[in-house]
């Protein structure tokens, strides 16, 4: 029996976090046939709008990474993509300035993200993208930078992505040797896992 098809529609009528500034609007994607788990930090406002994940420009740079158009992405047989937050949590403001998004609310993964991921018998590659998301699947992890240099120790299972957000571009400077050796073997695992020629 197919349990993922209710559970997502009982999370897509979620109201745990009704105080938040765009009110819930729980935005994920996953099929019972996905090969492929993103497991990233929280919607942002565009895909809060869009109502889909990744539709901006780290989307863009998330899909060069992987070697792979929207349609394929946006494919629920090949890519699981469940934040840890589902819903935009607002934005920080220190000083009346606006720095980014405040973290997923923890609700979220309480409630849902055990039975959504047990619902995923598939899944051969699990793409872990924000510090959120690497505490929750890697708790005895020792860092992003550390994370992405020892990279080889969860592969080919598992890889630690940076956020492919236009604001970590320093960081993506910095660790230009994640763009030269993982991408590679990301693209490649992924042609592998979803028969792409």
């Amino acid at each position: 029996m197919n349990t993922l098809e209710p559970l997502l529609n009982n999370i897509r009528r979620c109201t745990l976090c009704s105080g938040l500034p765009l009110g819930p609007k729980p935005i994920l994607q996953a099929g019972s046939k996905s090969r492929i788990l993103i497991a990233g930090q929280a919607p942002g406002a565009r895909t809060h709008e869009r109502g889909r994940p990744f539709d901006d420009a780290s989307g863009d740079r998330l899909r060069r990474w992987l070697g792979v158009d929207k349609d394929t992405f946006y494919d629920a047989n090949h890519f699981a993509i469940i934040p840890m937050g589902f819903c935009y949590p607002g934005t920080k403001i220190n000083n009346g300035r606006r720095q980014g998004d405040l973290p997923p609310r923890r609700e979220c993964a309480t409630a849902w993200r055990a039975q959504l991921l047990a619902s995923l018998p598939r899944i051969e590659l699990t793409l872990i993208i924000g510090r959120y998301a690497l505490d929750w699947h890697l708790p005895a992890n020792t860092g992003l930078t550390n994370m992405l240099d020892d990279w080889q120790l969860r592969w080919p299972a598992a890889m630690v992505l940076p956020h492919p957000s236009p604001r970590n571009n320093l960081l993506l400077t910095k660790h230009c040797e994640f763009e030269q050796r993982q991408v590679p073997a990301l693209q490649r695992r992924v042609r592998e896992i979803l028969a792409i020629e």
